[in-house]
């Protein structure tokens, strides 16, 4: 394929965010647009004094109009490109994750790999992924193929790609939603191991891709501080910090989920484990239980607490909404353990900085009247890179706390 020669001419506000690494152009950065194109095209941008900055994907439908895939001025978008930024990302995988991780991780994490809009996981012999960009989806077909042999060659064998295309924000970029097997075929559900505990991953019903990969290692760092602890896992979803406090040692361990497909699975899963004599499983709002708790006065009946909710914003407009549920929630949680127990939290939105998660648990204590003990500050796991010039990429906030 020849390479495109449509010019994007860009402002100087988007040339500076280009330059300092960023690989998105607005559409109010575009000021000139030399050339035709079809939405999906490649097309190179340039600065307004004729400075080459990068190549990416076109596309009026979206409010991002342009996301870079090169700024190499010499790629040729040709199979050779594609397949050497798959093994470049495999390569990546293999090295920061070791072998056995490996076999369970994200494979592509969008726009940290250069990839925008693709997302694939990798779920032992399954492959799922989500298409949220027109370019990707019109090169597809290439690139799907491409990174299962580019698997082959490093031994591992997929016996089917399913495509999870159902989100939303696909009719933003002028996509259709839909999902279905790309390749091969399967039950929709999948057997994985993670952290040496099994999960039925449900990758055709499951939320997302069917198992939340980037809390891998958070989950450890649950289990060496559960020994003998009576465990409250809020918004459990499949059970995974419920279990992983289970194999730490822990005395009980309580699963919360709204979802009572949620607390299937997760009875499913302790099952599956030889873990259901020491859990329960209840299906309740977290918010409704933790102020029913308060109020019959369930003070230290759990001496470890753990909030793992949803996105509480998925915009800048909703923050302060969001924010006031973060702070509802580690608020009761700190008023119902013990002084010396423990709290581990999160926030999986980007649009929650990990500033303004701080302020919010340092408010949420004041009001508590308690103090906290910092014992861990993490973040998503390496499989999920984040680009420190691309602050999109970091979006996973995980706290663990003793009330002290």
């Amino acid at each position: 394929m020849e390479r495109p020669f449509t010019k994007i001419i860009i402002t100087p506000k988007g040339e500076r965010k280009l330059r300092g690494g960023h690989p998105w152009v607005f559409d109010a950065e575009v000021s000139e647009v030399c050339g035709g194109y079809e939405n999906g095209d490649i097309v190179d941008v340039y600065s307004q004094k004729n400075r080459y900055l990068g190549s990416g994907f076109i596309n009026d439908n979206s409010k991002i109009r342009v996301r870079l895939i090169s700024r190499n001025a010499n790629d040729r978008f040709d199979a050779a490109f594609w397949r050497r930024a798959l093994k470049y990302a495999v390569d990546y995988r293999r090295s920061v994750m070791g072998e056995e991780d490996f076999a369970c991780c994200r494979l592509i994490f969008g726009e940290a790999d250069r990839f925008p809009g693709l997302t694939v996981d990798r779920f032992g012999s399954v492959l799922v992924t989500e298409t949220l960009s027109l370019g990707i989806e019109r090169r597809k077909n290439e690139i799907f193929p491409a990174l299962v042999d580019v698997l082959r060659e490093c031994g591992a064998e997929i016996t089917a790609v399913y495509e999870r295309n159902d989100a939303a924000i696909r009719l933003k970029e002028g996509l259709e939603q839909n999902k279905g097997f790309f390749m091969g075929e399967g039950s929709g559900h999948v057997e994985i191991c993670e952290n040496g505990i099994y999960y039925d991953a449900d990758y055709v019903n499951g939320q997302k891709t069917g198992f939340f990969l980037d809390q891998k290692y958070n989950r450890m760092a649950v289990r060496r501080i559960a020994a003998g602890r009576h465990v409250l896992d809020c918004f459990t979803h499949t059970g995974s910090f419920g279990f992983n406090a289970v194999m730490g040692g822990a005395a009980h361990v309580t699963s919360v989920d709204i979802s009572a497909d949620a607390i299937a699975q997760t009875e499913k899963n302790a099952l599956r484990n030889g873990f259901a004599d020491k859990m329960d499983f209840v299906c309740a709002n977290v918010f409704e239980l933790l102020t029913d708790m308060a109020a019959r006065g369930a003070k230290a009946e759990y001496d470890f607490i753990i909030l793992d909710p949803p996105a509480f914003t998925k915009s800048s407009a909703t923050v302060k909404n969001a924010y006031r549920g973060y702070k509802e929630i580690n608020l009761k949680a700190m008023k119902l353990l013990p002084r010396g127990g423990y709290l581990a939290t999160c926030s999986c939105s980007h649009f929650m900085t990990d500033e303004m998660f701080r302020e919010m648990l340092r408010d949420a204590a004041a009001d508590a009247e308690v103090s906290l003990r910092q014992i861990a500050a993490r973040q998503q796991g390496p499989d999920h890179p984040i680009l420190w010039n691309v602050p999109e990429t970091d979006y996973l906030k995980f706290y663990i706390f003793q009330v002290v």
